[in-house]
């Protein structure tokens, strides 16, 4: 049953997702961040062992054909576009600090 709030209205009780959240950061608090993304995968890891490869394979295939159904197909070419664009961004900043740095080695020299 939900609580009633300890603020706001208090005559209203906490809704599912309030309580999720005061939970969640909660438990944030407490063991930092890092704490989910260590359950996340051991938890992948239990899935994968569990259900084998094929499993997150297939949930991929169901997820993309909903995706395409939703959007199109042509959502995945907009999609690789824009991340080839900034896969390409990446790297010239890259090339960039790469070749300061060796003006600054040089500099210094």
């Amino acid at each position: 049953m939900a609580s009633k709030r300890p603020y706001g209205n208090a005559d209203r009780e906490m809704s599912v997702r309030e309580a999720g959240k005061k939970g969640g950061d909660t438990v944030r608090d407490r063991y930092g961040s890092g704490f989910y993304e260590e359950i996340g995968r051991k938890g992948g890891k239990a899935t994968r062992d569990r259900h084998g490869v094929e499993f997150y394979e297939s949930i991929g295939q169901k997820g993309g054909k909903k995706v395409k159904e939703k959007y199109g197909p042509d959502f995945y070419e907009e999609i690789g576009h824009k991340g080839g664009q900034k896969v390409k961004k990446l790297i010239a900043e890259a090339k960039k600090r790469i070749a300061e740095d060796a003006r600054d080695r040089e500099r210094r020299r």
